[in-house]
């Protein structure tokens, strides 16, 4: 997988653990009957499994080091 810079990890992570607790937190409250209820919940579940997985990410990816090889030469 590609490199991303910590700080968009760190963002999209907590992006995806707030908009998942707050849906589990809606969907298992009387606010959301039924069905409805239920969908949100299911939702609120899959956002703290993306969070989860950027989570991941952020602990497990090695920084990339800059190709030597496009490195300008200064020719005097």
């Amino acid at each position: 997988m590609r490199y991303i810079e910590p700080i968009k990890v760190k963002v999209l992570m907590i992006f995806f653990f707030a908009t998942g607790s707050f849906g589990i937190i809606v969907g298992l409250s009387p606010i959301a009957a039924g069905q409805q209820g239920i969908m949100i919940t299911f939702m609120g579940v899959i956002n703290i499994g993306l969070g989860a997985f950027f989570a991941f990410l952020f602990l497990t990816q090695i920084r990339q080091e800059p190709d030597k090889r496009k490195k300008k030469r200064n020719h005097d």
